[in-house]
This record gives structure tokens, C-alpha cells and sequence, in this order.
């Protein structure tokens, strides 16, 4: 039984449950016809995954591993906001005339800040850390930029990441703002995980925990059913996370990280996506 199915399936309950519609107020986003996309949501979700047991992606419905991996290595290597570095479409929708996704994601973790000992983007200086002082605790990437949101086609939903070593081990909390838990959720878990352990396989250590801590957790209303339906679906045993010879975070390619016997049920549905 996989643990990522549990945790799943317990959080879509506790929604179903005990959440909150939002049907009463004016929402921004839309569906693909107009129509506005309601919600029912809970709030501060916080979710524990032991790396060292599984890697956490759920067998209810197929998450895409590859594409999910592609984005992350757009977004952390990188670091562009240009939808022509990115293998999947999933960011079309979000572009401007020129392809990027504005000042968002990527873009902001390429920009360089000074610091007592340099310069340096936010992915070097934890790359840094943990390599030369991995009792920090100050190894923070942060996306939500105020001063730049303006210029961003999207908000930015995974916003932060905190890395902290306990002897041997990385552990990582992700924070996020906004979570759609049917089409995002595990796409989400599947990318952070997967960068505990890249970071710590280029540092020389185990992938410990990671920690995903959601503000907004919420279902829309076209995706109830389905989520409804995933609940009685039995799970699978979780795959094993297969990690190349990787020494340098930024030789990382999407080929480097495979699953071995990910089983999962197929979806005859098609999800729509929230504008």
C-alpha cells in the first residue's frame, strides 16, 4: 500500500467533509467556457512523507513523472521562464506573446543577491550550504517576490522550499500557497521529493523527509466526482526512485531519475484545468 495513496485520500476526504465552499463570493478563476471555477477548500494542509520509505507519487490515477521532472529542471536548472525551454504545455495558457511566463517561477531563481561572501542566485547558495555548511539553517528559496508580481503571468503557487540537515540527512518543507489537489497535488509532491533527493545525492547525503505545507487546499467543483471515484480505487505498491550517477546538480536530466514498477489505475476522464 502505498503511503502517497493514503495521504491522498485522507486529505480529499477531510475536504469533502469538513471543507469550505467559496460559491458565495466572486472568484478570479475559469473554465474553459466561462464559467466560474468554485471551490471547496481547507485550510493549512500539512502533509509528512519519509523519503526514506517510498518515494511518494499515488497509483489512484497516473502522475506524469517525466513531465513533472521536466518542469522542475525548468524551473531549478534552468531557471527560465520561457515555455520554449520546457518539454510539456502545461504552461501555454499562462504565456504572453513572447513565450514567457513573465517574471515568475524560473526567472526569479536566476536573479543574484549579495551576500557576506558573494554573489549568488538562490540555487547556488543552497547548493553552497549544504555542501560547506550544512548545519545552516537559512538554506531558503523564495519565489514570491512582491516587487515583481505585477509582471508574473501566474502567482506563484510552490513559492518556497527550506532545506535543513539532521546528521546524514536532507530534509525539505515546501510551502505553498494554493493547491489543486485533483490535477496538482502529487504533481507537486512527485517534483519537490524528487529535489530532496537530487540535492542531496550532489551533496553527499540520504534524502530524509520531506514536509509539504499547504495554505489553500481545495477540490473544484467539476472535480468532485472524480475525486469521489479515486477514493474506492485500491493502491498499488509505491515504485522505487532510480537516481543516475549524478555529481553536479546541473548535469541533471530528466533520463537521470526514473521509476522502477510504478503501477498506477487509469483515468478515462479527462481533468479540465481552472484558468
Amino acid at each position: 500500500m502505498s503511503i502517497a495513496d493514503k495521504i491522498f485520500k485522507d486529505n480529499i476526504k477531510d475536504i469533502l467533509t469538513n471543507g469550505v465552499w467559496d460559491k458565495d463570493y466572486p472568484v478570479r478563476p475559469r473554465w474553459a467556457d466561462g464559467t466560474p471555477a468554485y471551490t471547496i477548500k481547507k485550510f493549512g494542509v500539512i502533509n509528512r512523507y519519509n523519503l526514506q520509505e517510498e518515494f511518494p507519487i499515488i497509483s489512484l490515477r497516473q502522475t506524469f513523472f517525466k513531465s513533472a521532472i521536466d518542469e522542475l529542471i525548468w524551473i531549478w536548472l534552468k531557471k527560465s521562464n520561457n515555455i520554449k525551454d520546457l518539454g510539456s504545455k502545461i504552461w501555454d495558457s499562462w504565456a504572453d506573446e513572447n513565450g514567457t511566463i513573465g517574471k515568475a517561477y524560473g526567472y526569479q531563481l536566476g536573479i543574484k543577491h549579495k551576500y557576506s561572501d558573494g554573489e549568488f542566485d538562490q540555487v547556488d547558495r543552497i547548493l553552497k550550504d549544504l555542501k560547506e555548511a550544512p548545519n545552516s539553517r537559512r538554506m531558503i528559496s523564495n519565489i514570491f517576490n512582491h516587487q515583481d508580481l505585477h509582471a508574473m503571468g501566474l502567482y506563484p503557487c510552490a513559492y518556497s522550499m527550506t532545506f535543513n540537515v539532521e546528521g546524514d540527512r536532507l530534509n525539505g518543507i515546501l510551502n505553498q500557497r494554493s493547491q489543486d489537489m485533483l490535477t496538482a497535488n502529487n504533481w507537486n509532491v512527485v517534483q519537490y521529493a524528487a529535489l530532496v533527493h537530487v540535492f542531496a545525492k550532489v551533496s553527499g547525503l540520504k534524502a530524509g523527509e520531506f514536509v509539504h505545507v499547504i495554505a489553500d487546499a481545495h477540490i473544484y467543483d467539476r472535480h468532485v466526482d472524480i475525486c469521489k471515484e479515486l477514493l474506492l480505487k485500491d493502491e498499488y505498491k509505491a515504485p522505487k526512485l532510480i537516481i543516475g550517477d549524478i555529481k553536479n546538480f546541473y548535469d541533471l536530466k530528466t533520463e537521470d531519475l526514473v521509476l522502477e514498477n510504478y503501477k498506477f489505475h487509469a483515468l478515462d476522464k479527462k481533468i479540465e484545468v481552472a484558468i
